[in-house]
């Protein structure tokens, strides 16, 4: 079994080519770009929000279905969750399972993610209806040295998840819809570099 902890930060992006660059000059690997769907499913009661846990069912190349949990201690550098993570053959077989079992959908969300990887660390540049991120995933030790290789500020860390900052961003808005798509957002005009202090870790 892998490593069952997820630990990773983000970074907005204003200028995503220059980080292409920065990552294929320092040796990255490119293991390519796909869009993703995600769902998110709720059991009845509501409580997985609550309680900060996530259900997802994730469709790219392939299909994952994905629970997160948060660790026992908090950590105020790194985003890090309880990650257990399958690969699954059917997508729509398997919401149809967890749709069967009482959980429904409750949010969907969309992105662009191209993959990166150096030094048993992964860069994930992902292109999302608010805005384009860079998350660094990997060792506690190498994902502030990586950043600063990238020349990225650690003061301008993003421990958010991307509903989370849609929410927030949904909020300040006053946007109607909670389902973080590139069409719902279309036209949407959203500068979200003015909230950015906002969603920094620091």
């Amino acid at each position: 079994m892998h490593d069952p902890f997820e630990i990773e930060v983000k970074f907005y992006l204003s200028s995503p080519d220059s980080i292409r660059d920065q990552l294929s000059s320092l040796g990255a690997t490119c293991l390519g770009q796909f869009f993703e769907t995600n769902i998110c499913f709720e059991n009845k009661e509501k409580t997985f929000k609550r309680k900060d846990i996530l259900l997802r069912l994730r469709k790219d190349n392939k299909a994952r279905l994905t629970f997160k949990s948060p660790p026992d201690d908090l950590d105020k550098d790194f985003k890090i969750y309880r990650e257990l993570e399958v690969e699954v053959d059917d997508f729509e077989t398997c919401r149809a399972i967890l749709e069967n079992l009482g959980f429904h959908p409750e949010q969907i969300y969309e992105k662009w993610r191209e993959t990166f990887t150096l030094d048993n660390t992964k860069f994930l540049i992902d292109t999302t209806p608010c805005g384009v991120f860079l998350e660094i995933e990997g060792g506690k030790p190498m994902i502030p040295a990586m950043a600063n290789r990238l020349e990225l500020k650690w003061a301008e860390r993003i421990l958010l998840n991307y509903l989370e900052i849609f929410e927030f961003v949904r909020r300040k808005e006053n946007l109607t819809f909670d389902d973080m798509t590139f069409a719902n957002l279309k036209s949407v005009d959203i500068d979200i570099t003015k909230y950015l202090p906002r969603l920094y870790a620091a």
